[in-house]
């Protein structure tokens, strides 16, 4: 009998990449540096697709959710309640990193062109219109680049069938893109050898010891979401949640074991109609839009690393910026869904709305696997208690099955 040896995935050779660049930067010091600009490389790739990503996900994302009309309020209240948890988780992160600080420990070099700006909402809109469409990508400016997405996403919705051909185009440039990016992210194990080798041999074992904050700080995150849904369903679903907790060890499992909500998806569906009582329309539409809306866990670690990178930086954040950040991961959180590696795409656009430095976003590539677990089984627990709590209060849970 030949035994099969087993494959090793991505996430291993990023975790080998880490380890070695630590090993690497002790022992190489200040002579490191000379591996930075192969994570350069990485980072700029990184760069060069977020923009097309950003414009055909949004409009890809936007022509799914044309649903939420034909089933009217059961859409409208799961979508509503989609965007709060995620703008809610966004802020959650943000606190996270405050109370830990895990970015006292590192050091990167802030963007010289960074001007703090006094907060004016009016001004603030206006700008995210852009002027031209064409010239907002070629220059990076990465709302008005949301606005434009979002605008044609709607156009598109509102032609109804004759869109088909058009929506179609999209999901197939969508599956392009996507496809690039799963090409740039195998350079990832490689990016995280060479910029944890500099950051090690530059600035010393002091950034092991914040990244292990910034872990921290997210497992500790993720915990108090987790309890938070349990509130959810206790308050406006006026349930017991601990019927719920009973029975989303099943779906948690599968979606921690696989980092991937889509995964975990079909068996989040058996369990929440067979086993919670929820219909079969709230179960069947519900929670594919929130595989598709909510990323809760996404939603906090982005948080949490965009002020992580601030503190490493040294960089005051306005109100205005805090503004910007709640707009983009939220964005970023949506746009998220089913892109490998989420965390390391979708932060670009993040930091880059709020002019702080990318270096960064490699350091954490290596942890990137272990708190992708997490955020799984955060974002899909909140699919489920979403939609627990939109069915009870249309009055269609089955209350004597989910008490069982």
């Amino acid at each position: 009998m030949t035994l099969t040896p087993p494959r090793i995935q991505l996430w291993h050779k990023v975790m080998i990449g880490f380890v070695g660049g630590i090993i690497a930067g002790f022992f190489l010091g200040d002579s490191a540096a000379s591996l930075k600009p192969i994570g350069d490389l990485f980072i700029r790739l990184i760069k060069m697709i977020v923009m097309p990503l950003i414009f055909f996900s949004i409009i890809n994302g936007l022509s799914n959710i044309k649903d939420s009309k034909q089933l009217g309020r059961i859409g409208t209240k799961a979508c509503s309640a989609y965007i709060l948890c995620t703008c809610f988780a966004i802020c959650l992160g943000m606190l996270a990193a405050w109370v830990f600080q895990p970015g006292s420990g590192l050091t990167l070099q802030a963007n010289s062109s960074q001007t703090l700006e006094v907060f004016k909402p009016l001004e603030m809109l206006l700008n995210i219109v852009p002027e031209n469409a064409l010239g907002a990508m070629a220059q990076g400016s990465i709302l008005q680049v949301v606005f434009f997405s979002i605008f044609c996403g709607i156009t598109i919705i509102s032609m109804g069938p004759k869109a088909r051909p058009i929506i179609a185009t999209i999901r197939n440039l969508t599956e392009f893109v996507l496809t690039m990016i799963r090409i740039i992210i195998k350079m990832a194990p490689i990016a995280a050898f060479c910029l944890m080798a500099w950051c090690v041999g530059t600035q010393g074992l002091a950034v092991i010891i914040s990244l292990s904050k910034l872990v921290a700080a997210g497992i500790c995150a993720f915990i108090v979401q987790y309890f938070i849904f349990g509130g959810i369903i206790a308050i406006w679903g006026r349930l017991s949640p601990i019927p719920f907790y009973k029975k989303s060890l099943e779906y948690q499992a599968m979606a921690f074991s696989t980092s991937s909500t889509k995964a975990a998806l079909p068996i989040t569906m058996e369990v929440c109609h067979k086993k919670m009582g929820i219909s079969k329309l709230s179960a069947s539409f519900i929670l594919p839009l929130g595989a598709t809306l909510n990323m809760d866990g996404l939603a906090i670690y982005l948080g949490l690393c965009v002020l992580t990178f601030a503190q490493a930086a040294g960089q005051v954040l306005t109100p205005y910026d805090y503004g910007i950040i709640m707009f983009t991961a939220t964005l970023g959180s949506i746009g998220g869904a089913g892109i490998p590696s989420a965390a390391l795409v979708m932060l670009p656009m993040i930091l880059g709305s709020v002019n702080l430095p990318l270096e960064g976003i490699a350091l954490i590539a290596g942890i990137d696997r272990l708190m992708d677990t997490f955020r799984t089984t955060i974002s899909i627990t909140g699919d489920a208690a979403v939609a627990l709590v939109v069915d009870s209060s249309e009055g269609m849970l089955d209350k004597e099955k989910y008490y069982e």
